[in-house]
């Protein structure tokens, strides 16, 4: 279990570089491979060593015991001492010379003073007549004890002590000679994979750069092919997707922008459409039902009946209605107030009178109308953009009261249309291709696209709606 906070140690692990992994598993490689071959060489070097030693330390004892048979049995202990002080110079690893009589009591010995009865009992053999080696540790380090009979034991014991000074010493330089080999070995290996994990990152590390370039949305980045491996094919594979998606890409935007061309025409060409209708239902339409007024009233006037007075009137009652709704489809298809007076007053007029037809009370601010320079395109389309939004409103919201507001923002112009009706979730109609009010926020954002704005809806269920449009003003020329 992790406890630190942070990520637990084989995921740390995996998330470091590929250069990194591989040098550490060379280097850890070779240091373990390094410290296996060192600890077997010590082992081997210090038994090969130990049974040397063993052997040698037996020889000099075995010797000594056939020197020393005679002194013994003439008594001459002068003789014996010097044959052990000449047997410790002539060995610089002899620790000790002993000679014991056959009851283990000491005859001569070359330490500074009387050895111990710990030493004595030390090495003593089950078997008087055979030569015996036993290992003790004592405060001048560990010595090899080697015990010799003297005329198969019954004359006496030579031991001799074997120290392991240089056994240890030598022991002690193989190893520094091996581990400084490791490590050299380790240092070789290191430069080693760092030149290969040079060679085998560069490629994966330009091609991450790339993709990166490429996830930003530049896809005129290539990666480069310098081998035939699996990384070369990788690269050629990852080069031919981008042209790939470049392609594609560029036959979208050529479609974005021809579908965008033709929309602006469609959407032209309607407005110049609901002009020439708004025109020809304002001058002819409207001027012929006049004229029927008119005539109505003559005849009314010279017709004595009563009823076909009654009669007349109800004709012009009629008309008088065809008449207004006919201003009132010609406003709506094309408002003259907004080729005549501009944006604000247009609005002001549309939502007066929508407020009139529905019965909601609609709040219209606009702080700023005389300094708003927008070209006849963002008027249009800003008025569209609120008369479709008020449309939804009288249509879906059920709403009591509306707040329209007109203001400006540095470069923009920004809309606003909030209502307290109903609300809904706004990912579920935006996404239903069957909702009505989905094909109409479509529309709505589209047409905030064509004019360079941005569109945004917020509404959640029985909260309300708020419509946020922003369009770019024109730039005014300075006189000067």
């Amino acid at each position: 279990m992790n406890h630190g906070g942070g990520l637990p140690v084989t995921a740390r692990l995996l998330n470091v570089g590929i250069r990194v992994k591989i040098v550490g598993i060379v280097l850890g490689t070779v240091l373990v491979v390094g410290l296996w071959v060192t600890a077997q060489t010590r082992r081997a070097l210090r038994a090969t060593l130990s049974r040397e030693l063993e052997m040698k330390g037996l020889s000099l004892a075995r010797d000594v015991a056939a020197q020393s048979t005679d002194l013994l049995l003439t008594d001459n202990v002068f003789a014996l001492h010097r044959l052990l002080l000449d047997t410790c110079a002539n060995n610089d690893e002899i620790q000790y010379v002993l000679v014991l009589n056959g009851q283990g009591a000491p005859v001569d010995h070359t330490l500074d003073q009387p050895p111990s009865l710990e030493l004595l009992r030390a090495n003593r053999p089950q078997r008087p007549a055979l030569a015996h080696v036993s290992r003790l540790r004592t405060t001048a380090g560990w010595i090899r004890d080697v015990a010799a009979p003297i005329l198969e034991g019954r004359a006496g014991t030579v031991r001799v002590g074997m120290s392991e000074r240089r056994l240890n010493a030598q022991i002690a330089v193989t190893t520094r000679r091996a581990l400084v080999a490791t490590i050299l070995a380790g240092l070789a290996g290191v430069a080693l994979a760092a030149l290969v994990t040079t060679v085998l990152v560069e490629p994966i590390r330009e091609l991450i750069e790339v993709t990166r370039a490429v996830g930003r949305g530049d896809f005129t980045q290539t990666a480069p092919v310098r081998a035939q491996d699996e990384i070369g094919k990788l690269a050629a594979d990852f080069n031919a997707m981008t042209a790939s998606l470049l392609s594609s890409r560029q036959a979208l935007e050529r479609e974005k922008r021809a579908r965008k061309h033709l929309l602006q025409k469609v959407i032209t060409a309607q407005e110049d459409e609901r002009k020439r209708v708004s025109r020809e239902l304002h001058d002819q339409t409207s001027q012929t039902l006049t004229s029927l007024m008119v005539g109505l009233k003559v005849l009314e006037s010279s017709c004595p009946a009563d009823a076909a007075w009654e009669q007349v009137g109800n004709l012009r009652a009629e008309l008088a209605d065809a008449l207004e709704e006919v201003h009132r489809l010609a406003r709506e298809l094309r408002p003259s107030a907004l080729d005549d007076l501009g944006l604000p007053e247009a609005l002001r007029r549309f939502i007066r009178e929508f407020g009139d037809r529905f019965g909601i009370a609609v709040d219209f601010d606009c702080p700023e109308p005389a300094e708003l320079p927008l070209s006849p395109e963002v008027e249009t389309a800003v008025y569209r953009l609120v008369q479709e939004a008020l449309t939804n409103v009288a249509k879906h919201a059920r709403a009591r009261t509306v707040s329209v507001l007109l203001k400006r923002r540095d470069a923009s112009l920004l809309t606003i249309v909030e209502d307290d009706g109903r609300g809904f979730v706004v990912d579920e109609e935006t996404t239903s291709p069957e909702s009505d009010r989905c094909l109409g926020l479509f529309g709505m954002r589209e047409r905030a696209a064509l004019i360079g704005g941005r569109f945004h809806l917020e509404s959640a269920p029985g909260e309300g709606t708020t419509v946020f449009v922003e369009a770019p003003l024109t730039e005014v020329p300075s006189g000067g």
